[in-house]
């Protein structure tokens, strides 16, 4: 093989795929994902992200979340609340330092942080309208954003899975929870129509996603239903009035149905169509798919994994050289900027200028807007603030 490209081989870890699922209200969608979390990584490793108005976190002991009602928003300790992109933005900023063991977030739920999304798609377009003298063009809803035509509704994707990108840089990875309707859809040979439960987000939010996903369940309620006697008889056609009952509930998680009936899937070819909800089960699933995938490798799980967890150390070093280098040149323009400021200041002052602009030819620089050594800044900063 030349340069570049190389064989793939499927990672071991659960978390390291996108994977959403989806379910009726109140089936118990966030309590399983929650259990699913701490059974992999543990009550550190996780954090639930209700987004909007979502607070299926409120219900449950122990969860580990933040509230988002706003794509940008303070911190308030009270309500445990703060901007969805404010959260994002620290994690992947200070992933090694502040969230060392954090290994997967939650949007919980995805209908919800499309609505803040589309907000903070319109707050973008409106902002660019005001900056180019064009306030004819400030628009009220998402359709009329970024010209219409659906590119509204294409930037508030852009900046949710500009998130979900950034975070699986700094090892990070996201489960999406969503709910679901019920939907008419026509096959497109034969024209009929039928029925499939499905995501309740508008169709191109859910493909848009759909397409980055690894594991696509669908938790429902499988109701065994049976006819019931009423004693009473049908004056017309004289035959005993029945009424349905439900008899039995069975909560269920779909991951393929061959009959289309329920918008669920895989990428991994051998995932077990059904299970019953609980956590252990959807751990097993998915693991049992990707260890079938695993086996065409022709290696054993240990070697895999042994392989998987040297290259994962290397890239958590590479993450924390990176996160390192970024704050130290975050730390440097600041304080480039305050000497530059001083001189701006001084500029007159030839006596107080003189010492510092010879101290930045000692060590090489010209002019302190060519520092770009954090000690240098440090030392000379400390001259200005004598």
């Amino acid at each position: 093989m030349g340069k570049f490209g190389k064989k793939n081989h499927v990672n071991l870890n659960p978390l390291s795929y996108n994977i959403m699922l989806l379910g009726e209200s109140k089936v118990g969608k966030t309590s399983l994902i929650k259990e699913v979390c701490e059974q992999l990584v543990g009550d550190n490793g996780y954090m639930f992200l209700e987004c909007g108005q979502e607070r299926g976190a409120d219900a449950i002991e122990g969860i580990s979340y933040i509230n988002c009602p706003e794509w940008n928003m303070d911190y308030d300790e009270l309500t445990n609340s703060a901007g969805f992109i404010d959260v994002c933005e620290d994690i992947i900023e200070n992933k090694t330092s502040d969230y060392p063991d954090l290994k997967v977030v939650i949007w919980d739920t995805y209908d919800h942080l499309i609505n803040i999304a589309e907000s903070e798609s319109i707050r973008l377009w409106n902002r660019y309208c005001r900056e180019n003298n064009q306030p004819e063009k400030i628009a009220k809803s998402i359709n009329a954003a970024w010209g219409g035509f659906g590119k509204g509704e294409k930037k508030a994707m852009e900046l949710m899975f500009d998130v979900m990108g950034r975070l699986r840089s700094v090892g990070v990875s996201t489960i999406v929870i969503g709910h679901v309707k019920i939907k008419e859809v026509s096959d497109v040979v034969s024209g009929e129509t039928y029925q499939v439960l499905t995501s309740d987000q508008q169709q191109n939010y859910f493909n848009a996603l759909k397409k980055n996903l690894h594991f696509l369940g669908l938790a429902y309620i499988d109701r065994q239903i049976v006819k019931e006697k009423t004693g009473k008889k049908n004056i017309v056609t004289k035959q005993e009035i029945t009424k349905n009952k439900v008899s039995a509930e069975t909560r269920k998680i779909k991951f393929r149905d061959d009959s289309y009936a329920v918008d669920s899937g895989s990428r991994f070819a051998d995932i077990v169509p059904e299970i019953e909800m609980n956590a252990s089960e959807f751990i097993k699933a998915l693991t049992d798919a990707i260890l079938n995938e695993q086996k065409k490798s022709g290696k054993s799980v240990s070697e895999t994994k042994a392989e998987q967890d040297k290259i994962a150390k290397l890239e958590e070093d590479k993450i924390t050289k990176a996160e390192k280098a970024k704050k130290e040149k975050k730390q440097l323009d600041e304080i480039v900027s305050r000497i530059i400021e001083y001189f701006v200041t001084n500029k007159t002052n030839i006596d107080i200028i003189k010492p510092i602009l010879a101290k930045c030819k000692e060590y090489g620089y010209n002019t302190p807007k060519d520092i770009d050594n954090i000690d240098v800044a440090k030392d000379i900063l400390t001259m200005i603030e004598e």
